[in-house]
């Protein structure tokens, strides 16, 4: 698994956390900030996606 995808993993954890910590105290930019952590872990997860597949496509060879 490529390190990418672990960060992304992690940053879609966290952004989870800041929106939902965000709707409960009503705080609109920590729920943003959990949103745009959430976006960037999941383009994180799918560039680490795309690493691995070239890496196994590599290795099919």
């Amino acid at each position: 698994m490529d390190s990418d995808r672990i960060k992304g993993m992690g940053d879609q954890a966290k952004g989870s956390l800041k929106d939902a910590a965000g709707k409960i105290t009503g705080d609109s930019k920590l729920q943003a900030e959990g949103k745009m952590d959430k976006a960037k872990g999941k383009a994180e997860n799918a560039v680490g996606g795309v690493k691995d597949s070239l890496r196994d496509t590599d290795h099919d060879d």
